[in-house]
């Protein structure tokens, strides 16, 4: 199935969190399409320097703000209706879950709420960015959108994993009762340029280890997987869902499914590097597995993910190498 673009010349887009790692190539590719966006941030985690390059554009605008604190409607640029508004505001790291719990909670809860209720009020679609960390620690192998899950409430990666199932569930009780053009994503683990290297993920540490020389620290035995996504591949997931009529949940993400372990040798083998690979103490409540079953985005959306694993490290670890000088 192939989607028609719905989003592009003359619409207006908000995308929260927009100067973070994901919704800065997504405001990169609505602004290609001639779409004028508004990324809303607060800077906690997002910088200025993903969009600084379209600080120049008519079409783009910066707002500094927390939509825990709801939308600054005094501000021109969102006094005006909204064709579509995008949710991907939330710190998603380790680092983060462990530092900025009551953050993420906020964000999850309140600041979806505020922005549930302005895209009833402007009649917009409402994309909301999930997480396959709905999924917790599976027992169902890859998780399909029917699967419920299995999560720790209460554990230290329960303040992002439930703030995230809250969200879903609000944006679907707006879309019930409400009458929402809604729609719900989850995203699988996604790499690519612009990510923080001390966030915490797998793939940022373990370049800026290699690159530096260092071992690569990998938790527990290695033998625990995720599927690892390019950037692109989610983004162009996204715009799909975006411009169709579902509402989902819709996993995206890809089927490249490696060990921490082989991932941390790949990532050695491609930076050149002379590290080795050495191994730490597991973290609390660290999925054992983790693969999308895509069956729903290819049927539903006509969605193909296309950068291997290898092309798109190379690319990630170019972008580290410059950063890091």
């Amino acid at each position: 199935m192939k989607v028609a673009e719905r989003y592009g010349s003359g619409h207006r887009i908000l995308v929260t969190g927009g100067a973070g790692f994901v919704p800065s190539h997504l405001v990169d590719a609505l602004i290609a399409r001639g779409c004028t966006v508004v990324a809303l941030d607060n800077f906690v985690t997002g910088s200025k320097e993903n969009v600084a390059h379209l600080l120049d554009r008519p079409t783009f605008t910066l707002v500094e703000a927390d939509i825990s604190e709801g939308l600054p409607t005094h501000h021109p640029a969102l006094a005006e209706r909204f064709d579509a508004i995008l949710h991907m505001a939330s710190p998603a790291s380790p680092t983060d879950f462990a530092h900025l719990p009551v953050e993420i909670l906020r964000v999850g809860s309140v600041g979806t709420l505020h922005l549930l209720d302005r895209a009833v009020a402007d009649g917009a679609r409402f994309l909301m960015a999930s997480t396959s960390e709905a999924y917790g620690d599976p027992k169902e192998h890859p998780q399909r959108e029917t699967y419920w899950g299995n999560v720790n409430p209460i554990g230290v990666r329960s303040v992002y994993d439930e703030a995230k199932r809250f969200s879903e569930a609000a944006t679907m009780a707006y879309h019930r009762h409400r009458g929402l053009d809604a729609a719900i994503v989850r995203i699988f683990n996604t790499y690519g340029p612009r990510m923080r290297p001390d966030d915490g993920r797998a793939i940022p540490t373990f370049i800026s280890q290699a690159l530096r020389g260092e071992p690569l620290t990998v938790h527990g035995t290695g033998n625990q997987t995720r599927s690892i996504c390019f950037v692109e591949d989610l983004v162009r997931g996204i715009l799909l869902l975006l411009d169709s009529t579902e509402t989902g949940p819709i996993n995206c993400g890809t089927e490249h499914e490696l060990t921490m372990r082989q991932l941390a040798e790949l990532i050695v083998s491609l930076s050149d590097s002379s590290s080795e690979v050495t191994y730490i103490t597991r973290s609390s409540d660290d999925p054992e597995m983790r693969r999308p079953d895509l069956t729903l985005a290819r049927e539903l959306l006509g969605y193909e993910p296309t950068v291997a694993p290898e092309d798109g490290l190379r690319r990630t670890i170019e972008h580290f190498r410059a950063r890091l000088g």
